[in-house]
């Protein structure tokens, strides 16, 4: 870095230090009133060496979550809370409409016992469940990976195939469309049923639908949440069932009524009625 990028970065840490300490003194002036958020440090997405994130600007990536270096992450798509995406000796490419969900790693493989140079590859509408490993692996279009699954360099999970959770993938494994692999290490289960498949789709569906809702709670203001506290505390103790007993009708403000997407049964049920 040269003197004048020294000095540009140097006036750049010391506007973001101020920024924090009058953050600090506002909150001691205003009082008994004041709302001290914690500022973190956290870098949701990161640079490294010359690598950088490019991530759609419809993808919700959650505030806890890292995606560092040579990662890219397609339109519709979501990245969980305290999910790590590291790309710094290879790439990670995720397609559209995939849901990598809480606490799984994706990384990548610069050199192993294969000697392969292995960067890892996840489609579209694809599904990785909870506290999974996804390291130097293909995961298909539509594929689904259980919660606490770990695919080991070279994998391939093709279309529509499914790995049990906490199954342990081998290195250079191929589980093939509509299968299913459970197990340590993991071996041929059983197929899938239709059932199942379009099960696959639907999950990578629901959790596209679920990120936008989170993406907007966590837009939401400091007035907004607070107004939105108050509400829930007035309606808490409201029986729907005693209400229609005593022939009371209630509406539920607009800022309590969640999505149909986030509660399924919703639609269903006003439909019987």
């Amino acid at each position: 870095m040269g003197t004048l990028g020294r000095a540009i970065y140097s006036v750049g840490f010391w506007i973001r230090e101020t920024g924090q300490a009058i953050d600090r003194l506002g909150s001691r002036l205003q009082g008994g009133y004041y709302f001290q958020e914690q500022l973190s440090r956290h870098r949701t997405l990161m640079n490294i060496f010359d690598k950088a994130p490019v991530v759609d600007k419809d993808v919700f990536v959650a505030p806890s979550a890292s995606v560092i270096g040579d990662v890219q992450v397609g339109r519709g798509s979501s990245i969980w809370y305290g999910c790590v995406l590291r790309g710094d000796v290879n790439s990670i490419r995720v397609g559209s409409g995939t849901n990598i969900q809480d606490n799984s790693l994706v990384h990548v493989a610069k050199s192993n016992l294969s000697g392969k140079v292995l960067p890892t590859l996840i489609g579209d509408n694809v599904t990785v469940g909870h506290s999974a490993v996804i390291h130097g692996c293909t995961v298909e279009d539509e594929a689904f990976v259980g919660m606490g699954a770990i695919l080991l360099d070279g994998v391939v999970v093709e279309k529509n195939a499914m790995v049990a959770a906490g199954a342990l993938v081998r290195q250079n494994t191929r589980i093939p469309s509509g299968e299913v692999w459970a197990g340590n290490p993991a071996k041929f289960l059983r197929k899938l049923t239709s059932e199942e498949i379009a099960f696959i789709s639907q999950s990578a569906t629901n959790y596209t639908n679920l990120a936008q809702v989170h993406a907007a709670e966590n837009s939401k203001s400091y007035e907004e949440i607070e107004f939105e506290k108050v509400l829930r505390k007035k309606f808490a103790r409201k029986d729907e069932e005693y209400d229609s007993m005593l022939g009371v009708v209630r509406e539920i403000p607009p800022e309590l009524i969640l999505p149909d997407n986030v509660l399924p049964d919703k639609a269903e049920k006003a439909l019987k009625k």
